[in-house]
C-alpha cells in the first residue's frame, strides 16, 4: 500500500501563490486516484482537486477553478497542487488522499479514500 507525504504549506499574502506536493512511498500512484481535500477549522473536508484512476483526467472544486492546477510528474511518485491568486477563504490544512478502486462519482467525497497524508497547513492573511 502506499503512504502519502504532504509539503509545502505555510504563509502567504492575498494574490500569492503555493505549491504543494504529495509523495508517495511504497509505490507509485499508478493505480491510483490521487486527490487534494482541505479543511478549515470547524468545517467539513472539501474537495479541491483530483486525478481519476488510470488517465489524465483531472477535476476541480468549483471554488478552486481557474485559479488552481493539479499535476503530476512523469514518474507518477508525486502530485503537486499549484495554488494562485489566493485568497484568506483558502486557508485550512490541505491533505492528499489516494485511492485504488474509486469510482468517479465517489472522487469528491472524502469519506471514499482509503489512503491519506498528514496534512499541511496553509494560511492566507495579510
Amino acid at each position: 500500500q502506499v503512504q502519502l507525504e504532504e509539503s509545502g504549506g505555510g504563509l502567504v499574502q492575498p494574490g500569492g501563490s503555493l505549491r504543494l506536493s504529495c509523495a508517495a512511498s511504497g509505490g507509485t500512484f499508478r493505480r491510483y486516484a490521487v486527490a487534494w481535500f482541505r479543511q478549515a477549522p470547524g468545517k467539513e473536508r472539501e474537495f479541491v482537486a483530483a486525478f481519476s484512476r488510470n488517465s489524465d483526467r483531472t477535476y476541480y472544486g468549483d471554488s478552486v477553478k481557474g485559479r488552481f492546477t493539479i499535476s503530476r510528474d512523469s514518474a507518477k511518485t508525486t502530485v503537486y497542487l499549484q495554488m494562485n491568486m489566493l485568497k484568506p477563504e483558502d486557508t485550512g490544512v490541505y491533505y492528499c488522499a489516494a485511492d485504488s478502486t474509486i469510482i468517479l462519482s465517489s472522487m469528491f467525497e472524502a469519506r471514499h479514500y482509503d489512503y491519506w497524508g498528514q496534512g499541511t497547513q496553509v494560511t492566507v492573511s495579510s
